[in-house]
């Protein structure tokens, strides 16, 4: 059987000489052997070949332009250097990704501080490593982030985070841009009005750009297009006023493929439809043009990352389903019970194998809704065939849990036929690291 969903794996997944899954010239199923599963691989090649073609393609449209990789998708020391390298800034939502940016030198004037209730500790540690910006997200943070830059004598940059209620038809649990929403100061209110204006007027806030976030993933590009005409022609009103727009950001949101029948559109498309809407738009409005700012994090990652786990049980329900368990689930990937997201998979060791049943993979975790991938075409499945299941990059090892009391897998690099730990497995003692008795 061909190879026939490499879309979905990362640039350099193959089959080697043994039937293998191999990527970035590591066998996948050595390297279960050697680092045991549950196993995160990320390809550096993938990675880094996704940041370069961000930059490329908004560049290439827009000379002003600057990527952000939006850290939530997942980060750690390892991860934030291999995207500084690669030109991005950072875009993070915690001071704990504040403080893995800084620990991994970063360039802090390049990273933008997001999320929608910063504690003031949070707010204070931004200024202490002196964050470039920090792009508000309440009234209540205007006001506090203001004290606390005038208690300390100085002027922070900040973007406001508008919400232009545009629907980006995806998941209600991960869309941002509605009026129904946490997140940002609706336009449709009128908060983002008097949002706009109380910054203008704050002593010690310089308010250099307008950001807004429609949802993630998003696999059509017309919301993008609405949205920003939205915003800018609303925007247009405030030049009087004394906005100076320097920066303006239309978020992130871009899709990476999960299942074979649903990819997304080409990174070159998002770039245009965004590029040319905004050039366009501040053409017609006479504003000029701000730097664009956009913040990928799922389509870096999300592709660039494979999981690997090792069946164990198998239940046969005749007439019913067979369930195949793995050694993981929800608490290295929540995103199907959370969200009711689709994967594929592979066996590692048989690739030309081919499918014989409709199986069910389960996790190991005590919920009925651990399943990790429903009804997926398989070869026959044995106790200790090694799953592959791609796509994981994103959003499931940030989102891992030590529910049940299971440790969080081990996660490797590869390149060139080598294998980099950057996050060794969590052992029973590090879960018990806090505890007082």
């Amino acid at each position: 059987m061909p190879f026939d969903n490499r879309a979905l794996f990362p640039f350099t997944a193959d089959v080697n000489a043994r039937d293998h899954l191999s990527i970035g010239g590591c066998d996948t199923v050595e390297l279960a052997e050697e680092f045991g599963t549950p196993l995160l691989v990320f390809d550096d090649a993938t990675l880094r070949g996704m940041c370069r073609g961000f930059v490329d393609a908004f560049a290439s449209r827009c000379a002003d332009s600057e990527v952000l990789y939006a850290s939530k998708a997942f980060v750690n020391a390892a991860i934030a250097r291999i995207v500084s390298e690669e030109g991005l800034g950072l875009d993070v939502v915690s001071g704990g990704e504040l403080a893995v940016a800084s620990a991994a030198g970063v360039d802090m004037a390049r990273v933008y501080f997001h999320g929608n209730n910063k504690t003031p500790d949070e707010l204070e540690y931004a200024l202490d490593v002196g964050c470039g910006r920090v792009v508000v997200d309440s009234f209540h943070e205007l006001a506090l982030l203001n004290d606390i830059a005038k208690r300390r004598g100085v002027t922070q940059d900040v973007l406001l985070r508008l919400s232009p209620s545009v629907d980006p038809h995806t998941h209600a649990a991960t869309t941002t841009g509605i009026l129904d929403s946490k997140f940002g100061f609706s336009i449709e209110t009128g908060d983002s009005t008097t949002a706009i204006r109380r910054a203008l007027a704050a002593s010690n806030l310089d308010l250099i750009g307008l950001h807004f976030h429609l949802g993630s993933p998003i696999f059509e590009l017309e919301p993008y297009a609405i949205a920003i005409d939205t915003v800018l022609s609303y925007l247009a009103q405030f030049e009087p006023e004394g906005l100076d727009m320097r920066e303006f950001s239309p978020g992130g949101g871009f899709a990476i493929g999960y299942v074979r029948g649903q990819l997304p559109p080409a990174i070159e498309d998002y770039a245009e439809i965004i590029t040319s809407t905004f050039k366009r738009r501040c053409e017609d409005l006479g504003l000029g043009e701000p730097k664009l700012i956009v913040e990928p994090g799922r389509a870096i990652v999300g592709r660039a990352g494979v999981a690997l786990y090792t069946v164990g049980a198998i239940k046969r329900i005749p007439t019913v389903r067979k369930y195949v368990s793995l050694d993981g689930g929800m608490g290295d990937n929540i995103r199907p019970a959370l969200y009711g997201s689709e994967y594929e998979a592979v066996a590692a060791a048989r690739m030309s194998d081919e499918p014989a049943e409709i199986v069910t993979l389960a996790g190991k975790y005590c919920e009925s809704g651990d399943v990790l991938v429903r009804d997926v075409e398989m070869p026959h499945l044995e106790p200790g065939d090694v799953i592959a299941i791609p796509s994981s990059g994103a959003y499931a090892p940030s989102m891992a849990s030590n529910y049940n009391l299971n440790g969080r897998p081990p996660i490797v690099v590869v390149a060139d036929g080598e294998a980099r730990l950057i996050r060794r497995r969590e052992s029973f003692a590090d879960m018990m690291a806090l505890d007082i008795s």
